[in-house]
């Protein structure tokens, strides 16, 4: 397989012979302003250009959309995504929005969804600790990550908009994947704290999966994040943790 980070959460993934986008923003740098209540508010977002041309995110064979939040799926993306493409939706809500916008070929991941002899299976998140989710859980909503299993490849987790948590436990023990994403910027919303996972979530995932290799994505991209690279590279040479994990700029791309 090859990941392509692009940024924030955005990638392009090549596996089992066909090609993903993931959560796609490709509107142009500070298109919109900073989430409301979030930390660093006076920024505007995206924060950094698309690393490459929009043509060849566009070049693929399908979309997948872990949920509709303007960071992972945008005006721009709406606009530009052939209206044909295939976009895998985590719910019928998000699937009635992406229809409404007028995509044809949309599908609601289930635990087994087959596309073209690549298995899909939706797994479980949370937007926050258990406190966010009751202080603001209408905000934060339903998120998923989303397994992709074929028999020449790696098993592949995209664990998503989550924290830490059972969710993310669960699906690693479950499918043992030999590569897995995480969401890890360290999103802020003020008098909330995290909504994605940070350093030490990092760190649980990698106790959690002896075996697998992790990459770290949603970094530098938005107002909210506010773990940097550098940070967390720092963190990763004094755990030890570095030969297995992966902290790729925008627009680098991994063979696993």
């Amino acid at each position: 397989m090859k990941f392509m980070q692009v940024r924030n959460a955005t990638a392009r993934i090549e596996y089992g012979g066909k090609c993903f986008l993931i959560d796609p923003v490709l509107a142009e740098k500070a298109a919109y302003p900073a989430f409301a209540g979030t930390v660093n508010g006076h920024l505007r977002n995206p924060l950094v250009d698309l690393p490459v041309p929009v043509e060849t995110l566009l070049d693929v064979d399908a979309v997948i959309v872990t949920h509709t939040h303007l960071d992972h799926w945008d005006e721009a993306a709406k606009n530009q995504i052939p209206k044909g493409m295939p976009i895998f939706a985590q719910n019928e809500k998000d699937a009635a929005g992406l229809r409404e916008a007028g995509f044809t070929d949309v599908t609601v991941l289930t635990e087994h969804t087959d596309f073209a002899g690549i298995t899909l299976i939706k797994t479980s998140g949370q937007h926050g600790s258990d406190d966010a989710m009751a202080k603001l859980g209408d905000r934060l909503g339903e998120v998923c990550g989303v397994v992709l299993q074929h028999p020449d490849e790696k098993a592949l987790y995209l664990a998503g908009d989550t924290v830490w948590n059972r969710n993310v436990a669960d699906a690693l023990r479950e499918y043992t994947p030999g590569v897995i994403v995480l969401n890890c910027g360290d999103a802020q919303i003020i008098g909330i704290g995290s909504i994605i996972m940070g350093k030490r979530d990092v760190h649980d995932v990698w106790k959690a999966a002896p075996g697998a290799t992790i990459i770290a994505s949603h970094m530098e991209a938005m107002n909210h994040a506010v773990l940097s690279r550098k940070e967390l590279r720092d963190f990763l040479k004094e755990n030890g943790m570095i030969q297995r994990v992966l902290v790729p700029e925008d627009g680098e791309s991994c063979v696993l």
